[in-house]
């Protein structure tokens, strides 16, 4: 059981937020500039995309190996060394004089920005219940913020100094946000009696014991695969014919995509009112409808933008559900839950990434749309069965009580 639960204020949920979408922004930088890197370093589209892929993965072994610290360690230094050694990434792929080795700082960035994920279930246990929903999306709205924006800043910074300046601006934000999560954040610490070892086989057996988080876990790794089956090559699209885009103009569909945010904010009222069950079937049927103007982005800007918005939206939906309902589970567990549910998540993305930059290169932009409809429709058939199955066994989870 943790410590007293503090009042979680206004204030300090908006830091945390921010917090959230600053480590997470530190993995994306490099989509919107994709095209600039690898004219730099001679590299191929399915090459360049493995710069996106090793942050994720490094993001995804961080999640396993790293966040059930958590529920171990005291939850505010632990924050705080992680934003630092993500921080000091940042510092190695400014300076990096080749592939190799900005690959590495993005990799050293990757597995330490997992902070994020350490500060979203320590927000869930520090609000009352009849409001976690509620935080839970506010910290959601600040991750998925963190990623879309950090495409419009990397895009402009680029323009203006080169690919090379977010780096150091971002490890320069790191560090401040390093000194203000020591000074805002109250010590907490679980009291598990495990050793590391155990405490890494729990999760594990976390799925094992808990069908929701099998499910859940299932859809979120579907949902962020599309999510990235999309970004990814859309660098691409954008440099070359009809749009030639530079990177600040590219960067400016994050801004697009933030309106998604939104979805965070909705997902978790919805939650806290019952709705989870509902919430995460709209949000698998919209997944699905969002590619329909996909299709004809290749000629319609307006399609173009329509379909960033809906599939932003769609992904949000799901995945503040998805995690209401995960937390509900075992609250003395919530790091370990967290880390096996966003391990999988972020599988997902690494997994999308891969694919959209080989379907581009092979295939083009149809054969990315094409996917996408694919999975989507994979996503909707797994999320219909197993929401329904839950529904009729009746489980125990309150963020999953109403339909």
């Amino acid at each position: 059981m943790s410590q007293t639960r503090p009042l979680l204020s206004r204030g300090l949920t908006f830091l945390m937020a921010t917090a959230t979408g600053l480590a997470v922004a530190s993995n994306y930088y490099a989509q919107p500039l994709l095209h600039t890197i690898a004219a730099e370093f001679g590299l191929e589209t399915r090459d360049a995309g493995l710069i996106v892929i090793a942050a994720q993965l490094s993001y995804g072994a961080g999640l396993f190996f790293l966040v059930p610290l958590g529920d171990l360690l005291e939850q505010r230094r632990l924050v705080v060394l992680m934003t630092i050694l993500s921080a000091l990434g940042l510092l190695l792929s400014w300076a990096a004089p080749s592939v190799g080795w900005l690959i590495l700082g993005t990799t050293l960035t990757g597995l330490f920005s997992v902070a994020a994920q350490v500060l979203v279930p320590m927000a869930a246990s520090m609000a009352e219940p009849e409001r976690r929903g509620r935080v839970v999306g506010t910290m959601m709205s600040g991750l998925l913020l963190g990623i879309l924006l950090a495409r419009t800043v990397a895009g402009g910074l680029s323009t203006l100094g080169g690919w090379r300046s977010i780096y150091l601006v971002a490890s320069a934000l790191m560090l401040i946000c390093a000194i203000t999560l020591w000074k805002a954040l109250p010590p907490r610490r679980q009291t598990v009696q495990m050793s590391y070892l155990q405490l890494l086989g729990s999760v594990l057996q976390l799925f094992i014991d808990e069908p929701v988080l099998r499910l859940r876990a299932g859809l979120g790794m579907l949902s962020f695969c599309l999510f990235a089956l999309f970004w990814t090559p859309l660098t691409f699209l954008l440099a070359n014919a009809p749009y030639e885009y530079s990177d600040a103009t590219i960067g400016l569909f994050g801004l697009v995509g933030a309106a998604g945010a939104l979805g965070a904010s909705l997902g978790g009222r919805l939650a806290d009112q019952g709705k989870g069950l509902l919430t995460t079937f709209v949000g698998l049927v919209v997944l699905l409808l969002a590619w329909v103007p996909l299709l004809w982005a290749k000629e319609s800007l307006i399609a173009l933008l329509v379909g960033v918005v809906v599939l932003d939206l769609a992904v949000q939906l799901v995945h503040v559900s998805n995690q209401n309902a995960v937390y509900a589970l075992q609250p003395q567990a919530r790091n370990r839950l967290n880390a096996g549910y966003i391990t999988c998540y972020f599988l997902g993305g690494a997994m999308g990434s891969m694919l959209g930059a080989q379907l581009y290169q092979a295939q083009g932009w149809n054969g990315v749309v094409i996917a996408g409809i694919a999975i989507s429709l994979l996503a909707l058939a797994v999320g219909s069965i197993g929401l329904m199955r839950q529904r009729r066994v009746h489980l125990p989870t309150a963020a999953d009580s109403g339909i």
